[in-house]
């Protein structure tokens, strides 16, 4: 008698749906403090610019896009008044990408945001959930999205790291 097959789990279809959710409820949070422009991209891209200027390669890289595409996305900052870019002091080659002070205010924003998303979803899951799900999503990444992880995002607290 043959096995009965059953459908196959689509982690996939799950991670897109949580994907779109985390990103409309932090749009939604950032638009009731009064930033009503958020950007997929701009929760990664202001905190690596809160940390330091970059330049434009170095955005690109750390984000897994073109140089080409890293200065249209500094282009658009710029537009919105979050960044500015200059010629880099030593090699005028390179371009620098600069938190203006609103950059950094929305920065401030976007990380008490975030942060505030992960402590509600730490205490609705717990924290050994929480560390397998990390794990499962870090099996998920290819070799170059598992080092741009290792950058952009912090693995959970454990008991001996809080």
């Amino acid at each position: 008698m043959p096995e009965k097959s059953s459908p196959p789990y689509l982690f996939g279809d799950l991670l897109a749906l949580a994907r779109q959710s985390w990103v409309a409820e932090i749009a939604l949070r950032l638009e009731r403090r009064g930033y009503a422009d958020y950007r997929r991209n701009d929760a990664g891209v202001l905190r690596l610019l809160s940390r330091a200027p970059v330049t434009v390669g170095v955005l690109g890289a750390a984000l897994g896009i073109t140089r080409q595409a890293a200065r249209k996305l500094a282009d658009a900052l710029e537009r919105r008044g979050y960044a500015r870019t200059e010629p880099d002091a030593r090699d005028a080659r390179r371009v620098n990408v600069l938190l203006t002070e609103e950059g950094r205010e929305y920065a401030r924003a976007i990380v008490e945001v975030v942060e505030g998303l992960n402590r509600e979803l730490a205490a609705r899951v717990g924290a050994d959930d929480l560390r397998a799900a990390d794990a499962v999503l870090r099996a998920t990444l290819d070799g170059d999205a598992a080092r741009r992880a290792e950058v952009l995002v912090m693995r959970p607290q454990t008991a001996d790291s809080a």
